[in-house]
């Protein structure tokens, strides 16, 4: 059985909305700039995204996102990346963990994770606010090729998905990140800059050590992520384990035991996972469903 993370935003997949609201709502000693920035960052996508549910941004990799009310679960694919709810909640359940994250905590991805997702929390009057931004690995190693740069080591049994906290440095980049949107002349020589304290601030925090593991080459994670991307490009063909397992320089049981701690799945129901939700979207794209 799963152990609860830190802040308790892992939980079981059974646990319920209450038991989860209880822990979140725990007293604090944040910041008081966390505080400011949190309701800052969601006027800022709720001006940017108008009435829209999506809008894809001129700035690479960053995404918007509205709902207004709580959606039914949803089987996708989460691509490497970092999800930021300025204003509601949201949950994902990953095998047979969960994940909630709201205005105080971000969700990190770091490989294509088959998950099950929902908006938890949202109304007209206060709707679900999502930051949403691609994680551009190159960024990551060349950060962890600074000297300077010190880490904690991940824990053994840690998923590729894992929750953090919105400090106020985390937050304020973020807000920045936004303000480039009204000065697009801009946009080409700042953005840059701004991801990578973004991801500096990620590295820094509590969920830095899985992403070091997989951005670093030769660590068992980062090979067992190699299999994970060989997968993602080619669930259409035949899946053989040892070759798998070749590919990422490991044994076959090795190769499984950090293929399950990262993705909660063996190699075959990923393939599996992927293939379903590849069909569900063709079905849906081509109104079969």
């Amino acid at each position: 059985m799963a152990k609860p993370a830190a802040r308790g935003l892992f939980f079981e997949a059974n646990a319920t909305i209450a038991d989860m609201k209880k822990i979140i709502q725990t007293p604090s000693l944040r910041p008081n700039r966390a505080h400011q920035l949190r309701p800052e960052l969601a006027d800022k996508i709720a001006s940017l995204i108008g009435n829209e549910e999506n809008r894809i941004t001129e700035i690479p990799g960053l995404s918007l996102h509205r709902r207004t009310a709580p959606t039914p679960p949803c089987r996708t694919t989460y691509h490497p990346g970092i999800i930021v709810v300025a204003q509601g909640s949201k949950q994902v359940n990953l095998g047979k963990s969960s994940f909630i994250y709201d205005e105080a905590h971000y969700l990190l991805t770091i490989v294509d994770l088959p998950i099950v997702s929902w908006v938890a929390e949202a109304t007209q009057k206060v709707p679900c606010l999502v930051l949403s931004l691609k994680l551009d690995m190159s960024m990551v190693r060349e950060l962890l090729s600074r000297e300077e740069i010190h880490i904690a080591d991940a824990p053994s049994d840690s998923p590729a998905m894992s929750i953090g906290e919105t400090t106020p440095e985390f937050l304020s980049a973020c807000c920045r990140l936004l303000d480039l949107l009204s000065s697009p002349q801009d946009i080409p020589f700042l953005h840059g800059l701004i991801q990578r304290e973004i991801i500096y601030r990620v590295l820094q925090g509590q969920v830095g050590a899985r992403l070091r593991a997989i951005a670093t080459l030769g660590d068992q994670s980062h090979r067992t992520a190699k299999a994970i991307a060989w997968i993602a490009a080619n669930y259409t063909k035949p899946l053989r384990v040892e070759e798998l397992a070749q590919l990422a320089s490991m044994g076959v049981s090795t190769l499984h035991h950090h293929f399950r701690m990262l993705t909660a799945m063996s190699p075959l129901q990923y393939q599996k996972q992927i293939r379903l939700q590849t069909a569900r979207n063709l079905m849906l794209n081509n109104g079969l469903d």
